[in-house]
């Protein structure tokens, strides 16, 4: 069981309430769900910051921000991410609860009514968006993705999964591509937000100190505009045959080689191995205790930096490390032996222990945060695996030295990038 309530509304969305007392806060999340898709991507990204740019009632951002600056100092923030191979539309509005602002009792309702707002009445002219709107945000979306190259660590990991996953939907990047841009119009971008709007899988969660059923009552009388039937997310690909690692080189004016290596590790958030994987993430790269920090870092002194990152959903472990350019090929050795050191049991008392105790922390840290809370029942729901914390760690506190020898075993280097020097 978890602390929060669920609620259907009548037009098929999603609500989810958390009552706590522990904020001053209230937070309202909406996501809105779409399959990741190379040919959708750049469509959906466009969506939220051309709906932030102003409604129906309030035409410019000027008059949306004196809005909220009326609901003492609240602010919308929209987002665009990927869970999996889903492409997630966000739109966060935080307001400070009603019960610490005297004499203030509609705070809630009309929180709740500016959201609505955002989401469903836009800025129209004729049959699309506003052109000069649609026109600056692509401006803005192209410049955002060509930026990416500018932040070489965060790039190196992009591109180790788009060469990575070249042929799966995992590889679209979260923002699209600049040369979709084009195509894109205000008529056809409208067409598709109210598809989108539509049809997608919708969810609202809303934590604070609140009466889940009067907040439920509020968020139908609110969110009361017509929906079809939610459309369907495909499931992601995890299992991949890999019968050779690629091997892939890309050349810039850096000084500093970016070495990131990816791997498949064949299993997910909703397997049972999922907890030993979490072990194997923090013993290899996730900690300061950690064999790539300890050898790769520190007592080999050949990466500036070196650390995995995992991707619950999609099954992917990514190994990213900044190096001397000469160093290549002793990085690469060191880290792969570290790998392998774990698929051959050689892991310490320390490094599992410590590994434990990062783990367990890390969740315990996160409930001071609305934010995570959020995110992480919505990862439970997208998963199918939804969990409180203490069984959380009940799992984690059952898992063996060779519980994580086992997850090793399973898995595979799929790609090597490096971004290097030219010449």
């Amino acid at each position: 069981m978890t602390n929060f309530h669920n609620y259907s509304l009548p037009n098929g969305v999603n609500l989810y309430v958390y009552p706590t007392d522990k904020f001053k806060t209230i937070v309202f999340s909406v996501y809105l769900q779409q399959n990741l898709r190379r040919d959708l991507a750049t469509r959906t990204a466009l969506v939220p910051f051309i709906l932030e740019r102003g409604t129906g009632s309030w035409p410019t951002s000027r008059e949306l921000v004196k809005v909220l600056e009326n609901l003492y100092g609240a602010d919308i923030i929209t987002e665009v991410f990927k869970r999996g191979e889903r492409h997630v539309l966000q739109f966060l509005l935080e307001i400070v609860n009603p019960l610490f602002v005297p004499g203030e009792k509609d705070l809630e309702r009309s929180g709740v009514e500016v959201l609505k707002e955002v989401l469903t009445n836009p800025v129209v002219e004729g049959n699309g968006f506003k052109e000069s709107y649609v026109k600056r945000e692509k401006e803005l979306l192209k410049n955002n993705i060509e930026g990416l190259i500018n932040d070489k660590v965060s790039y190196a990991v992009e591109r180790c999964v788009q060469e990575m996953c070249k042929e799966e939907d995992y590889g679209v990047y979260r923002l699209g591509r600049v040369e979709d841009l084009e195509g894109i119009t205000p008529d056809n971008l409208y067409k598709y937000y109210r598809e989108l709007l539509d049809a997608g899988p919708m969810d609202i969660f809303v934590l604070g100190k609140v009466d889940p059923e009067k907040m439920a009552i509020l968020m139908e009388e609110t969110f009361n505009f017509p929906r079809q039937d939610s459309g369907e997310i495909e499931p992601t690909l995890v299992h991949k045959e890999i019968k050779e690692p690629r091997y892939v080189e890309e050349q810039m004016d850096v000084n500093q080689g970016k070495l990131t290596l990816g791997y498949r590790t064949n299993t997910t958030v909703k397997d049972e191995d999922y907890y030993a994987l979490l072990f194997y993430h923090g013993i290899l790269g996730a900690f300061p205790h950690s064999k790539l920090f300890q050898n790769v870092r520190e007592k080999a002194s050949l990466a500036y930096y070196a650390s995995s990152r995992l991707e619950k959903n999609k099954g992917i472990l990514l190994i990213a490390s900044g190096i001397e350019i000469k160093n290549y090929n002793l990085a690469l050795d060191i880290i792969q032996k570290q790998v392998e050191s774990i698929k051959e049991g050689n892991i310490t008392d320390y490094e599992f222990e410590n590994t434990r105790v990062g783990l367990i922390n890390q969740l315990k840290v996160s409930e001071d945060s609305p934010y995570y809370i959020i995110s992480r029942h919505l990862d439970g729901i997208i998963s199918g695996r939804l969990q409180t914390i203490p069984e959380t760690i009940e799992k984690i506190n059952k898992v063996t030295v060779e519980d994580v020898v086992r997850v090793a075993g399973k898995i595979q280097l799929d790609t090597i990038y490096f971004l290097r020097n030219k010449g």
